[in-house]
């Protein structure tokens, strides 16, 4: 055994998939026959897991796991370490997740009230959007939410760059979202732009593109990776967007070690909020908040009112502010119904057991 391995894990080889001191201080002795390995894709509760440079588990949770799972983000998701049991050269079954440094969420697509792992363990957190239609402010201003939420550090790409004669203005806009928010236009066609993303990609460190489809992220990590790793679609003609092309998450791995998670485009995305993504993102607007005559001001009509103050000088944008109102509304709404469930679980819990009893008596 050399010093890069311990209990027959190598160590050296998880260092390049992102394993640190984080995920190295909860190594339990007692697990026997298990080794940690990284979730490199998932589908369906079907999960690919890298424990060697050769070796990737076709894996399951156990009935124990999943058992015990409380909520969909209690199991695995791409990006994940796991605690995984070899059945065969090939297969596996997962008994734990180690606690994660960074995890992004959403709130899953429909009326129930869900969520949904986009990645975990990451660094960087790419936001894409391309510089044609699809460009808005407000979006961008939903994924720098989940993303500070989420612990990572956000990164705005602003693709197709050479569509537009100068992406200076976009830019300034987008960084005034965030203090320090880091931003940069590119073109995959073209090239410009590309090596200024590079630094971000250090060699174990891991990242994920966010965005809607047709924004160019496939393009962007087959340019980045200087090979073809990621399906690419065309410009549609009619609406100047481009087709769904990734499926699922992956995380890929460059020649210069950076670990990229690719991911589906989102044509929605609602927030789940714990209350401190809008601080980050907001900080102007809660800031003003505080500067009010009344703690309790609606920013209405009310006077000595610091916000409204700010929309009437033009120092705070209308646009902003709504946006600011609407996730404030989404994230309220969620927490009623959070706080609701448990209530509605033990009212269904016990007409269930009233209906058992009917039935004994009817028996």
């Amino acid at each position: 055994m050399t010093g890069a391995e311990r209990g027959g894990i190598d160590l050296e080889f998880l260092a390049q998939l992102g394993w640190d001191s984080h995920f190295s201080a909860q190594l339990d002795p007692g697990e026997t026959g298990r080794v940690p390995g990284r979730v490199i894709s998932a589908a369906k509760r079907k999960y690919a897991v890298q424990v060697s440079p050769s070796t990737v588990l076709r894996s399951e949770v156990t009935g124990r796991f999943a058992h015990g799972a409380a909520s969909p983000s209690d199991f695995p998701s791409v990006g994940d370490w796991v605690s995984c049991e070899p059945i065969d050269a090939n297969r596996g079954v997962i008994h734990r997740v180690f606690e994660r440094k960074t995890l992004l969420v959403r709130k899953a697509a429909g009326s129930e009230l869900k969520e949904q792992v986009l990645a975990a363990n990451v660094d960087t957190a790419f936001i894409v959007s391309s510089l044609n239609n699809d460009f808005n402010l407000r979006r961008i201003e939903r994924y720098l939410t989940l993303i500070w939420m989420g612990g990572a550090t956000p990164v705005v790409v602003l693709t197709k760059a050479d569509l537009v004669q100068d992406p200076a203005p976009m830019m300034a806009d987008v960084r005034g979202l965030g203090d320090g928010l880091r931003v940069h236009a590119v073109s995959c066609r073209t090239g410009a732009g590309l090596e200024g993303l590079k630094e971000h990609l250090a060699p174990g460190s891991t990242s994920v593109l966010l965005g809607s489809s047709g924004v160019g992220k496939s393009t962007l990590v087959n340019r980045l990776f200087g090979q073809d790793v990621a399906k690419t679609g065309e410009i549609r003609d009619d609406d100047d967007r481009g087709r769904h092309t990734t499926t699922g998450r992956r995380l890929l791995r460059s020649a210069d070690g950076a670990l990229v998670i690719d991911t589906p485009g989102m044509r929605e995305l609602q927030i789940w909020d714990d209350g401190q993504g809008l601080e980050a993102v907001f900080s102007d607007i809660e800031g003003m908040a505080l500067l009010c005559k009344f703690t309790d001001c609606r920013h209405a009509d009310e006077p000595g009112c610091r916000i409204r103050a700010a929309l009437e000088s033009g120092e705070l944008a209308p646009s902003r502010l709504d946006s600011y109102r609407k996730l404030r509304r989404e994230t309220s709404a969620q927490r009623r119904e959070a706080a609701k469930a448990p209530i509605d679980k033990r009212k269904w819990k016990k007409a269930a057991a009233h209906e058992r009893a009917r039935g004994k008596k009817r028996g």
